[in-house]
């Protein structure tokens, strides 16, 4: 009994395994090594990137420095005063929680008109298999697109996605384990 209780737990084990690593979900360090800065092009940065739920945005920028998320209407005009919430820890992460539209700029308005501001469509992600909202954001605001042309454009050179190799650094540990208790 002792050894199918064994066999049921590594079959189980391997399962999760296989689920870790077919996840979609990556870690995006946003403008890579420039970071969340106004000389930073976001759009080059964004280009070819897609998006999808499970995925984290994680901003990284100076003290003096802020990301905030708003709606779209606040976006396109640099409405500082109308923001759903804003960071200034100087590292900040955001998961992308469900499919839809997301608005980011820097809580610095004269920043936000230089170019400071991201906009990402998050798609669902192919391996979930739940029905989602199509945005957590609460909209009541409409219309606009994004000027994001900074004076200063530096190249997003090294793509910053981290989660396929802790995946399977987990799968991995956890297959360890697995071998452990065998043993």
């Amino acid at each position: 009994m002792n050894m199918r209780k064994q066999l049921v737990f590594v079959v189980l084990s391997l399962i999760a395994f296989g689920f870790a690593i077919t996840s979609d979900a990556n870690t995006y360090i946003v403008g890579d090594n420039s970071g969340w800065d106004i000389s930073t092009n976001l759009d080059t940065w964004e280009q070819g990137k897609k998006f999808v739920v499970g995925d984290v945005l994680v901003f990284q920028y100076a003290s003096t420095d802020s990301v905030c998320e708003v709606g779209q209407e606040s976006f396109r005009t640099c409405n500082t005063t109308n923001v759903i919430n804003c960071f200034s820890d100087g590292n900040t992460s955001i998961p992308l929680t469900s499919p839809g539209e997301r608005y980011f700029f820097c809580g610095n308005r004269l920043y936000c008109y230089s170019g400071m501001k991201l906009d990402v469509i998050v798609e669902r992600n192919q391996s979930d298999t739940t029905e989602a909202p199509l945005s957590s954001v609460p909209e009541t605001e409409s219309g606009g697109s994004k000027n994001n042309n900074p004076s200063t454009i530096v190249p997003s050179g090294v793509k910053s996605i981290y989660s396929e190799s802790n995946l399977v650094l987990m799968g991995l540990l956890g297959f360890w384990g697995v071998l452990i208790s065998i043993v």
